[in-house]
């Protein structure tokens, strides 16, 4: 009852990243190697050792479902999406990122397909660090169409339904490497729901048939650093309650979330957005606990995951650690309400 999760990232190290760089830009499509601060040869035992104090913080603050902190990425979507075959990144495209500026993005020139497995060494040396339970994220088949220019397929209905079949394959492979709970992340949902009225739901489908087990969908926003702005509201939500996965992440606190909203989809498990990661200060566990309690007006607790609204990979480590605290205090607090 009321688990506590992470929803993908958590912040780099500044030696292991150029921390500022990363935030002067919009977050890469592309690889941007030249983010890196340590050199190519030592990068994989930087990187383990990054995830490490990674999951010893989200120990410490007392979540119960933790992920690596994807403490080897350059953004949640491109180190799986340019792993892949059929695109050219040494000549990419061009797309529209959701804040309406040009992005450097992976060209599709021919069949998509995966060539190996890109993310089952990142869950070995997750599931050695941690007897919790542990989750590892995806970038999702709709999400990764939007973020390419498609110079192969005839539609990108085809396009989002080939990348779904290898993501597909990803995830059979995380779980048999002992991933507890897979995520695919589908923030472009929000972004783009004419296109994801067309063909979002079939791709998804594609992407999580025949997985076991906890599947979660996360849509959102965007991430607090880059889009200030943001909506009350989702123009593409009632729908995903026919979706595949079982449970649905959704950014909350910072939005100002409506919870009668979470009333569109009665088959799932909310994992509710409960951090403003668009504030540079602490919540307290009170109010961590206020915004659980009205969720809790439309969800039952067996259905509730208490969670930040998105990754955390902006904030300052000091800042996502109290932050992480707060959460995990908010819950007790209601729990203890609850079991009373």
């Amino acid at each position: 009852m009321l688990e506590t999760s992470v929803v993908g990232s958590y912040p780099q190290p500044e030696w292991l990243i150029d921390r500022d760089r990363l935030g002067e830009r919009l977050p890469p499509r592309v690889r941007a190697r030249e983010l890196w601060r340590v050199p190519e040869s030592s990068l994989e035992g930087a990187q383990d050792e990054a995830t490490r104090l990674a999951v010893e913080d989200m120990e410490r603050a007392g979540v119960d479902v933790i992920t690596d902190g994807e403490m080897r990425r350059e953004s949640y979507s491109n180190r799986f999406a340019t792993a892949l075959e059929g695109v050219d990144l040494d000549n990419p495209g061009v797309a529209l990122d959701r804040t309406g500026h040009e992005n450097p993005v992976p060209r599709v020139v021919g069949p998509i397909r995966r060539t190996r497995a890109v993310e089952v060494r990142d869950v070995q040396v997750l599931r050695s660090l941690t007897r919790r339970r542990i989750k590892m994220t995806v970038p999702g088949p709709f999400t990764m169409t939007q973020q390419s220019q498609n110079d192969h397929y005839s539609s990108n209905r085809d396009l989002a339904l080939a990348y779904a079949e290898v993501v597909n394959e990803e995830l059979q492979d995380l779980k048999a490497a002992g991933a507890d709970v897979v995520q695919i992340d589908e923030p472009y949902l929000q972004a783009r729901p004419e296109a994801a009225r067309e063909y979002a739901l079939d791709a998804i489908e594609r992407a999580l048939h025949g997985i076991e087990g906890e599947t979660v969908l996360h849509t959102c926003f965007g991430y607090a650093h880059v889009v200030k702005d943001k909506p009350n509201g989702y123009p593409f939500l009632a729908e995903l309650d026919d979706c595949a996965a079982t449970h649905l992440s959704l950014e909350a606190a910072q939005p100002g979330l409506d919870p009668e909203v979470l009333r569109q989809l009665p088959s799932k498990t909310i994992v509710l957005g409960v951090l403003d990661l668009g504030s540079q200060e602490a919540e307290t566990p009170e109010a961590v606990a206020e915004r659980i309690r009205r969720g809790l007006e439309v969800v039952s607790p067996e259905r509730l995951v208490a969670a930040p609204d998105c990754g955390m990979k902006y904030l300052s480590r000091d800042l996502a650690f109290r932050k992480l605290q707060a959460l995990v205090a908010g819950r007790d607090i209601v729990r203890r309400e609850l079991e009373a």
